[in-house]
């Protein structure tokens, strides 16, 4: 199931939980970007179906969104870095080096590749969706704030 539906465009609404917008891109199907703003664009409407899925994951409803489609513009061994992200369970962490073992063509015993993994996950075009906050000792894309909201909300 694909909740973005052929709706383009921008999607944000104010998340009392966070203490900022949440707010998602769409194009041709696909999640282009997640972002945590403290305002939203000007353009961005409230009404989407992810964003109602978000909210019910922010109240405390179980979703791992592995069947919404996110567009990968990233190069290769980020692609792969984060594809295996959102193979984390719902509630699960692991560390960079376990995530690097996860990833093909990856070596977890290489610094450079290990700082691959690490850019992967700070440049994470969709945090949440991607869950990034699921790599304990990793940058996230999300602000801090929002990634501790969400580490705790899933009680890591």
């Amino acid at each position: 199931m694909d909740d973005t539906g052929d709706v383009a465009g921008i999607f944000a609404r104010e998340s009392p939980y966070l203490g900022r917008h949440v707010q998602i891109g769409v194009a041709s199907g696909r999640v282009v970007s997640v972002s945590f703003p403290d305002s939203p664009d000007d353009e961005a409407a409230d009404d989407h179906d992810l964003l109602d899925r978000i909210f019910d994951y922010l109240g405390g409803v179980e979703d791992d969104f592995s069947d919404v489609a996110v567009a990968l513009t990233v190069p290769t061994v980020h692609r792969r870095v984060l594809e295996r992200v959102r193979e984390i369970p719902y509630g699960e962490q692991i560390n960079v080096e376990t995530l690097a073992r996860m990833t093909s063509g990856v070596d977890h015993t290489d610094e450079d590749d290990l700082n691959d993994v690490r850019t992967a996950l700070d440049e994470n075009p969709a945090p949440l969706l991607i869950p990034d906050h699921r790599v304990r000792d990793g940058p996230s894309a999300a602000p801090p704030s929002v990634e501790q909201k969400l580490r705790s909300l899933e009680e890591l």
